[in-house]
Order: structure tokens, then sequence, then C-alpha cells
């Protein structure tokens, strides 16, 4: 079976750092390519970064291009997030998301809260 689970968050004062990592089984990750969203409380959901992992291309929202940066480690079917210079703002649930086939499949989140 498809599965995601994203994993890593936590609290951070602002300015800080926290890496947080999504791990995927029940299918090829290399041919696939993972997205990251983050839902703040009352907010929209907002995809922020994704990378191809066939061609290790990255994608980045205007909201976290040049703060955050995601990877790809093939071989234990992980991606990374690195956020730095975190913000209040960036306090959200953030998910991964793989577009398989048979529809989007959804890792649970995990929280990451920035204090002032």
């Amino acid at each position: 079976e498809v599965q995601l689970q994203a994993f890593g968050g936590g609290l951070v004062q602002a300015g800080g750092s926290l890496r947080i990592s999504c791990a995927a089984s029940g299918f090829t990750f290399n041919d696939y390519a993972i997205y990251w969203f983050r839902q703040a409380p009352g907010k929209e959901r907002e995809g922020i970064s994704s990378i191809s992992n066939y061609d290790n291309s990255t994608y980045y929202a205007d909201s976290v291009r040049g703060r955050f940066t995601t990877s790809s480690d093939n071989a234990k079917n992980t991606v990374h997030l690195q956020m730095n210079s975190l913000k209040p703002e960036d306090t959200a649930v953030y998910y991964c998301k793989v577009r398989y086939q048979s529809g989007d499949y959804w890792g649970q989140g995990t929280l990451v809260t920035v204090s002032s």
C-alpha cells in the first residue's frame, strides 16, 4: 500500500532551523514527485515545495524560497525539508503528498511551531 509519513516537527524560536522528513513506502519512490504542503490554523492549505525524484528538480513557493531546501534520499525512500530562518508565520502543520496513479496520498502532518 502507498504510505507517507511526515515527521520531525517541533517547537523552535524565530530565526532558528528545523528539518522535517517524509518517509515513503508502497511505490517506486524514484518515479514520482513528492510535494510539501502546510496549513496554518484558519488558513488555506499552501503548497510550498516539491521535488521530482527522477530528475532531482525542485520547486519552492515565494513564501519559503531562499529559506527552505528540499532534498531526496532515494536509497531510504525519504524526502527532507530543511527549514532555516524560521518565522512565526511558518507555524503550521506540514504534510507530504505523492500523486499516484490511483490518486493523491497524504501523510500524517507534523506540527511546526515557531515562537517569537
